[in-house]
């Protein structure tokens, strides 16, 4: 028996082509309590890699206090190749985690902000103003070497302590963090509270304050299952680089109320029946993230790779 496809009816008004950040082997694994084998993650990103995926965020180099499983970077690091046709960036949190970026040979990094006071003060031990005094030099000294600098921004569309977030302020936060020098802006729903209307709202905001939407990229998780209506509202406001993580693996170990993020396969499934170009194999990734479920012992949270997962071996 074929796998079965999704009928291609592409809608008019949509991109062409959209680019799928993968975060799988970083945001994804970064919250499971069992730490997994460095080999294992190396593992993972190859095989990532190998289902054509244009982008993989491999780890992050935080302090192994804060998150536990990422105390492996530079170990993993080395043992993939950060200088290959396929990015493979790194999160760093401040200078300390770009002197490690560095001397591991990264080529790409990026560094996580927030658009609310609290978070900012459990997640960075800053707050909203002071932040960017952390982000300058790391951003500065990155372009200095030659990097591409990527920035994320959490708590985009509520927050679990402060409730909704103010548009105009997510918009404040997201220019400067541009502002600084990063090449792209990616826009966190990080406890899956978004709707549809909220998220064109805020891309139109960010276009009415002189953002290019292609500078954006959105950040679903699916803590309501509302990543993919969210996903298809931000395709038609022009977004073309969403994030996306294998198996919809994923939390945030700062805050508990966020879930798993959007499942790559579950948007690339969506994707093939609008008839929008991405470049990945789904079979193969289906087939990792498969893989990883298995050494993590318990199903996929991803629609498209239980659905499929019979055909996915080891």
């Amino acid at each position: 028996m074929t796998r079965p496809l999704p009928m291609v009816v592409p809608p008019t008004g949509l991109p062409a082509r959209v680019t799928i950040y993968e975060v799988g082997p970083r945001d994804g694994l970064q919250n499971e309590s069992a730490i997994v084998p460095v080999e294992v993650k190396a593992e993972f990103v190859r095989r990532l890699v190998d289902a054509g995926l244009p982008i993989v965020e491999a780890t992050s180099f935080v302090h192994p206090k804060w998150v536990p499983q990422l105390a492996d970077a530079a170990d993993l690091a080395a043992r993939l190749d950060l200088e290959g046709a396929v990015p493979l960036p790194v999160l760093v949190p401040n200078e300390r985690g770009l002197d490690r970026a560095l001397e591991a040979g990264s080529k790409h990094i990026a560094i996580f902000g927030s658009a609310t006071q609290t978070f900012a003060e459990r997640n960075l031990n800053s707050d909203l103003e002071t932040q960017f005094a952390m982000f300058e030099p790391v951003v500065s000294r990155a372009l200095a070497e030659g990097l591409d600098v990527r920035a994320y921004v959490s708590m985009c569309f509520g927050d679990p302590w402060e409730g909704a977030v103010p548009i105009d302020q997510v918009v404040r936060v997201g220019k400067r963090l541009l502002d600084l020098g990063a090449s792209q802006l990616s826009i966190g729903d990080t406890i899956g509270v978004a709707t549809a209307g909220h998220v064109g709202a805020l891309i139109d905001a960010f276009g009415s304050a002189g953002v290019d939407v292609d500078r954006l990229a959105m950040h679903f998780h699916d803590t309501y299952g509302q990543a993919l209506a969210n996903a298809y509202a931000a395709l038609g406001k022009g977004i073309t680089t969403f994030d996306a993580s294998a198996g919809g693996l994923g939390g945030c170990p700062y805050a508990k109320s966020a879930t798993g993020n959007l499942a790559t396969e579950d948007l690339v499934w969506m994707l093939d029946g609008l008839g929008i170009e991405h470049g990945v194999d789904l079979d193969a990734m289906v087939e990792a993230s498969a893989w990883m479920a298995k050494h993590l012992g318990r199903p996929s949270p991803s629609a498209v790779v239980r659905a499929l997962a019979d055909r996915a071996t080891d």
